[in-house]
């Protein structure tokens, strides 16, 4: 508790310079576990012979820019909602410690869904010919940029309502790898499914830890996460379940495919063993922040991993 209140007092001095403060509601750190999607379905497409470089650059520009965009709601939604009160043990943050006002960051978060908008209409420009497909991925687009928004923001935030986990599976797993793997090879590979479910049991494992880590602060400002609706303990053992499932599912997806090389995922395996044992080590939420990080690491490394296999091996 001593430590945390240190540091929210070195960030409270530092976020008295606005160019900080926006670099850190902007929240970088989240980038590489976003970016992972894109990453993995590009290594699939590219072992398939389908990869195109157009597609990689302005998928991965549509979604830091969206990722960024969830940051902001994020940070905007949870302070005017009571979650980032001085009880939070995670960092504080931008609009929670008033140097960025509520109407800045509701300007923010409308210039970065218009810059969201016009990167991902580049990419189905560039990507598709077909109108169909055009409008289906503009709406899904659309669904996405609303998605980041309201996860905190809004009379009724779905975040609030212990939906997050769900939003992440689907946007940060199967949309954001079956459709960056579509937009490079336009079509449908139903095993993709299977790397897309890893990927987003890693990314939920990633909320979830997070969640756990604000289990108190949300439950006293009303935010039915997983953990608060499910209790300290089982949201421990579901968070290795989200490890172990995501993993076995890779592996069932190498052996169908027989793309052997992909195994080499399994040598980020202890790291992910080593994020879930210090989770159920540590003696206090706070003490839960660094392994949040970790995992997210930990999960780009993985998607790294099975790339150089599927690539090189």
């Amino acid at each position: 508790m001593l430590n945390n209140f240190y540091i929210k007092t070195i960030l409270e001095i530092t976020l008295k310079n606005k160019r900080q403060a926006w670099l850190y509601a902007f929240r970088l750190r989240t980038l590489p576990l976003a970016l992972s999607s894109i990453f993995l379905a590009s290594f699939i497409a590219y072992s398939s012979g389908n990869f195109r470089w157009e597609v990689l650059i302005l998928a991965a520009v549509t979604t830091v820019l969206l990722q960024v965009l969830s940051n902001l709601s994020n940070d905007y939604g949870d302070s005017i909602h009571g979650a980032d009160s001085s009880e939070r043990k995670g960092p504080i943050r931008a609009v929670q410690s008033g140097v960025i006002s509520t109407g800045e960051m509701k300007r923010a978060m409308v210039l970065f869904s218009l810059m969201a908008l016009f990167s991902g209409l580049m990419l189905l420009y560039v990507a598709l010919s077909n109108l169909l497909l055009f409008a289906i991925f503009l709406f899904i687009g659309l669904i996405a940029i609303g998605a980041a928004i309201t996860y905190t923001s809004g009379k009724k935030p779905y975040g609030y309502a212990g939906l997050g986990d769900l939003s992440v599976f689907l946007f940060f797993g199967l949309t954001g790898v079956v459709g960056t793997y579509f937009l490079h090879s336009l079509s449908f590979d139903p095993l993709i499914l299977l790397p897309a479910t890893s990927l987003g049991l890693f990314s939920t494992c990633v909320l979830n830890i997070n969640n756990v880590r604000d289990i108190e602060s949300d439950e006293k400002a009303g935010k039915k996460s997983i953990p608060v609706r499910i209790g300290f303990r089982a949201a421990l053992i579901y968070n290795w379940a989200l490890i172990v499932v995501g993993n076995l599912t890779m592996a069932v997806f190498c052996l169908i495919t027989q793309a052997y090389g992909g195994f080499l995922f399994l040598i980020t395996l202890p790291l992910m063993i080593q994020v879930g044992a210090g989770i159920n080590r540590a003696p206090f939420p706070a003490q839960i922040d660094p392994f949040l990080r970790k995992m997210a690491i930990a999960t780009l490394l993985w998607v790294l991993a099975f790339g150089l296999g599927v690539i090189i091996l």
